[in-house]
């Protein structure tokens, strides 16, 4: 029971934060080029972790 009542207002929490994020992302004019690189550098070093095994 103790463990329900602490997940579940963490639950809602990080549900109204993610609807924040997503309301504020829609209304923000973002360089999706600069995310995209962004992204994929981290795509790629977790990527070359994983078949180099160094890192």
């Amino acid at each position: 029971m103790i463990r329900f009542v602490i997940v579940l207002p963490l639950i809602v929490v990080t549900w109204l934060l993610l609807v924040k994020i997503v309301s504020d992302l829609k209304k923000a004019n973002i360089d999706w080029t600069g995310v995209a690189t962004f992204v994929g550098f981290i795509v790629l070093a977790f990527w070359l972790r994983h078949v180099t095994g160094m890192g």
